[in-house]
């Protein structure tokens, strides 16, 4: 990255400074959100066991 002009730089920069805050609202909405994210699973695993769902 050194090789390119400062404003490629900058670009490749900020959309790692984006990817890296988007992390971290993901991580933040899943640590809040465990009991919902636990009864999807449920749910899934029932229809899973109900032959409701079919392989990608």
């Amino acid at each position: 990255m050194k090789t390119l002009p400062a404003t490629e730089q900058d670009a490749i920069a900020a959309m790692i400074l984006a990817e890296l805050e988007d992390q971290r609202r993901w991580d933040e909405a899943f640590a809040r959100s465990p009991d919902m994210l636990a009864k999807l699973a449920a749910e899934a695993m029932a229809e899973y066991r109900a032959g409701k769902t079919q392989q990608l």
